[in-house]
């Protein structure tokens, strides 16, 4: 069936691990009888955690893209993972919905996870419902949680519903917007409706109050009829709260236990009636322009592709959702990033796994398609002739970075192969083949992010893959004054080699007076690519050497400061003055000077008082009080300096500056000694001098190394 665009939902599920997205999802497609039998995570039959390593792990890791009709609507659900190591999901699953429900655990309350995913839901302005799931926790505090989501989200939040009996014997939801009491059999599924008890009338009149005022502000007819009457209609109020919903006025709560299928189906009832269509959401942003395109299924078909997987014997597999017109089988549309043309052979709607074929989709639907030739998540599609490209997804940087080899050195062609499938998949992973460290690097959400990316490679493509610490990239400087000489002579059959090279090098900063008892004949300020500067003075007089051979020693200098010294790291804030030499009318050339400038630097570096820098991070974290002295203690012995302290939100926030090198896998141990109720962000600072005792063991390990190559 193929559903217009004013009849379709797409809401995406959210929450921190554990809040019971995947349970929920599975009383929604059974409640709309999409399935027979709800499946469970312990068992590993859900619809939406179908992969091999999910069923494993017993949690989400990708987002799962189901539907399920609901009276004249189609509702297309996307589950999302809950470890923010897995945000890329998330962010993709919001670009694309037009609800967000936030699920809470009753028991819990409101969780870090659910902090950092809301404010994504707050940059894309997608409207949202809450649900406090698991009221049937023998701990449950439906209260408590309410009132810690007014505290952490605002004002707007308005209760719906709240359960009469919280805990192990919760079977009853008092529903103020309809104004009825639902009582649940045993067994979860349909309740019986029944009045609100005198006790509970006064409760409830109060929400269903808030509820009418919060649909009559957005609307002057409502509001004027309210006054005059004192309530509104269903229909009205319905109406009002659409508004009000799509316009991010008021977040709606509601209560339920996915576990026991008890409040699930009047959820999906008010999708239906007041969450707010394709349609109903704002004109979608356009790159490049202050233009806007309206969800239209009679516009110019344009889709725009939101994730993207591999599967073996398939290849690529494509979620994507349709901005305007409509899709049908074996349309051609052309990729606004590359201008290649893709051919639409199969196209689906998906029920996790399982893929059902359809003729066409119309705007503002999901949909999936295999076999594109080059088309990737945020790739913008169009019919030709149409050049638009929605805003893409912007993901966030990543927090954590390992170093990665075969086991054998010839699968690593395999592996970069492999590895760059999966890059062009997730967007929240990069690789990098590092000049500087000669290492390839994975820079990844975080250490679980990663973990699934070498099973993944081990698993789907064959190749092994090890994981190593990182190398750092130092800089090396020096700190003083130092003159030195090298004569290179090299003597073979016929012409031989001959330069000898005398240099001044100091430390150069901006604005330094020319040097001391030198006369300069021309000054060279480069900017290097690695960062810092070299500044090349010649101060030659009389010809002792060519200026023809000026070029040659620079050289040589950088291919020294590109590997320095100390440790094989970029040299930078340099001064070289070449003031004195020879040459030999014959046996001078160009890799001669070269040569000796080479072995002139490296001798005078060493006579510096030569200084190894390493990169020094700013880093955020965002915890409460309970876990404040561990991870204080935790950052003196990674030599953190402590910049500051303070309240943010409901958060204290510690601002401290730590190496690099005392990083690694930062992210999994702040996970641990906060119980992954922690973040944190790391930013680059500076760079500033290792201590000693560090600088000798660097150099001593870099001598080793040298020794063994």
């Amino acid at each position: 069936m193929i559903f217009d665009t004013k009849n379709i939902r797409n809401v995406a599920l959210l929450g921190h691990s554990g809040c019971g997205k995947t349970t929920f999802s599975e009383c929604m497609l059974f409640e709309a009888g999409d399935i027979t039998r709800r499946g469970t995570v312990e068992e590993g039959n859900t619809q939406s955690d179908y992969t091999d390593l999910e069923r494993e792990r017993g949690n989400s890791i990708f987002s799962a893209l189901m539907h399920a009709e609901w009276k004249d609507s189609k509702i297309n659900i996307i589950d999302t993972p809950g470890f923010d190591d897995f945000i890329g999901e998330v962010i993709s699953a919001l670009k694309v919905a037009d609800t967000g429900i936030m699920l809470l655990n009753a028991k819990n309350g409101v969780e870090v996870g659910t902090e950092i995913i809301w404010e994504y839901v707050d940059q894309f302005e997608t409207p949202a419902i809450f649900v406090i799931n698991q009221v049937d926790h023998e701990k449950a505090d439906f209260d408590a949680t309410l009132e810690q989501a007014k505290n952490r989200f605002g004002h707007k939040i308005i209760p719906v519903q709240y359960p009469l009996n919280p805990g192990t014997d919760f079977n009853t939801i008092v529903d103020a917007l309809r104004m009825v009491m639902y009582v649940f059999p045993p067994e979860g599924g349909k309740p019986e409706k029944q009045d609100i008890p005198d006790s509970e009338i006064s409760r409830a009149q109060e929400m269903h109050n808030a509820l009418v005022e919060a649909a009559a502000e957005n609307d002057e007819g409502l509001m004027e009829k309210f006054f005059e009457e004192g309530s509104l209609s269903e229909e009205e109020l319905a109406e009002g709260l659409r508004i009000a919903i799509a316009n991010q006025e008021i977040f709606p709560v509601f209560c339920c236990s996915s576990t026991r299928n008890m409040g699930s189906g009047r959820i999906m009832g008010f999708i239906n009636d007041v969450c707010p269509s394709p349609a109903d959401r704002p004109a979608a942003r356009l790159e490049g322009t202050e233009k806007t395109l309206p969800c239209d299924a009679e516009g110019e078909t344009t889709i725009f592709i939101y994730k993207t997987i591999s599967e073996p014997q398939v290849g690529n597999v494509n979620y994507f959702k349709v901005y305007s017109g409509t899709l049908n089988n074996s349309d051609e549309l052309i990729n606004v990033k590359n201008r290649s043309s893709e051919r639409f052979g199969q196209i689906f709607i998906a029920e996790g796994k399982n893929r059902e074929q359809v003729n066409q989709i119309k705007a503002g639907d999901i949909g999936v398609t295999v076999k594109l030739k080059n088309a990737h998540t945020n790739n913008t599609l169009n019919v030709k002739g149409v050049d638009r490209k929605i805003r893409p997804i912007v993901f966030p940087e990543p927090r954590i970075r390992v170093a990665v080899a075969p086991p054998n050195k010839a699968d690593m062609e395999k592996l970069m192969k492999a590895l760059h499938i999966i890059e062009e998949e997730d967007p929240t992973l990069i690789v990098e083949q590092s000049k500087a460290l000669k290492q390839t690097l994975l820079h990844g959400q975080g250490q679980l992010h990663l973990e699934l990316i070498k099973h993944r490679i081990e698993s789907n493509y064959g190749v092994s893959m090890d994981f190593m610490r990182p190398r750092i990239s130092y800089r090396e400087t020096i700190t003083r004054e130092a003159d030195t000489m090298y004569r290179h002579k090299k003597q073979t059959g016929g012409a031989g080699q001959f330069a000898e090279v005398h240099m001044r090098i100091e430390p150069y900063s901006e604005g330094m007076p020319d040097p001391h008892g030198l006369s300069v004949r021309n000054k060279d300020i480069e900017e290097l690519p690695w960062g810092g500067k070299l500044a090349f003075y010649w101060c030659i007089v009389g010809g002792s050497i060519d200026a023809k051979y000026s070029n040659a020693i620079k050289k040589g200098i950088l291919s020294k400061m590109e590997e320095g010294p100390l440790t094989g790291s970029y040299c930078q804030d340099i001064r070289v003055c070449i003031y004195d030499g020879k040459m030999h009318p014959v046996d001078s050339n160009d890799m001669a000077f070269m040569l000796a400038s080479t072995q002139a630097f490296k001798q005078a570096f060493k006579e510096s008082a030569p200084q190894i820098m390493e990169p020094i991070y700013t880093l955020d974290i965002l915890c409460t009080d309970e876990f404040m002295g561990d991870i204080m203690g935790d950052l003196q012995t990674r030599r953190a300096m402590i910049l500051g302290m303070g309240a943010e939100g409901h958060y204290q926030k510690i601002t401290a500056k730590a190496p690099l090198a005392e990083l690694y896998q930062y992210s999994s141990t702040l996970r641990s000694l906060s119980q992954g109720r922690a973040k944190f962000h790391q930013e680059f600072a500076e760079y500033s001098p290792v201590p000693h005792d560090i600088q000798q063991r660097l150099m001593e390990e870099y001598e080793t190394e040298a020794a063994e190559a």
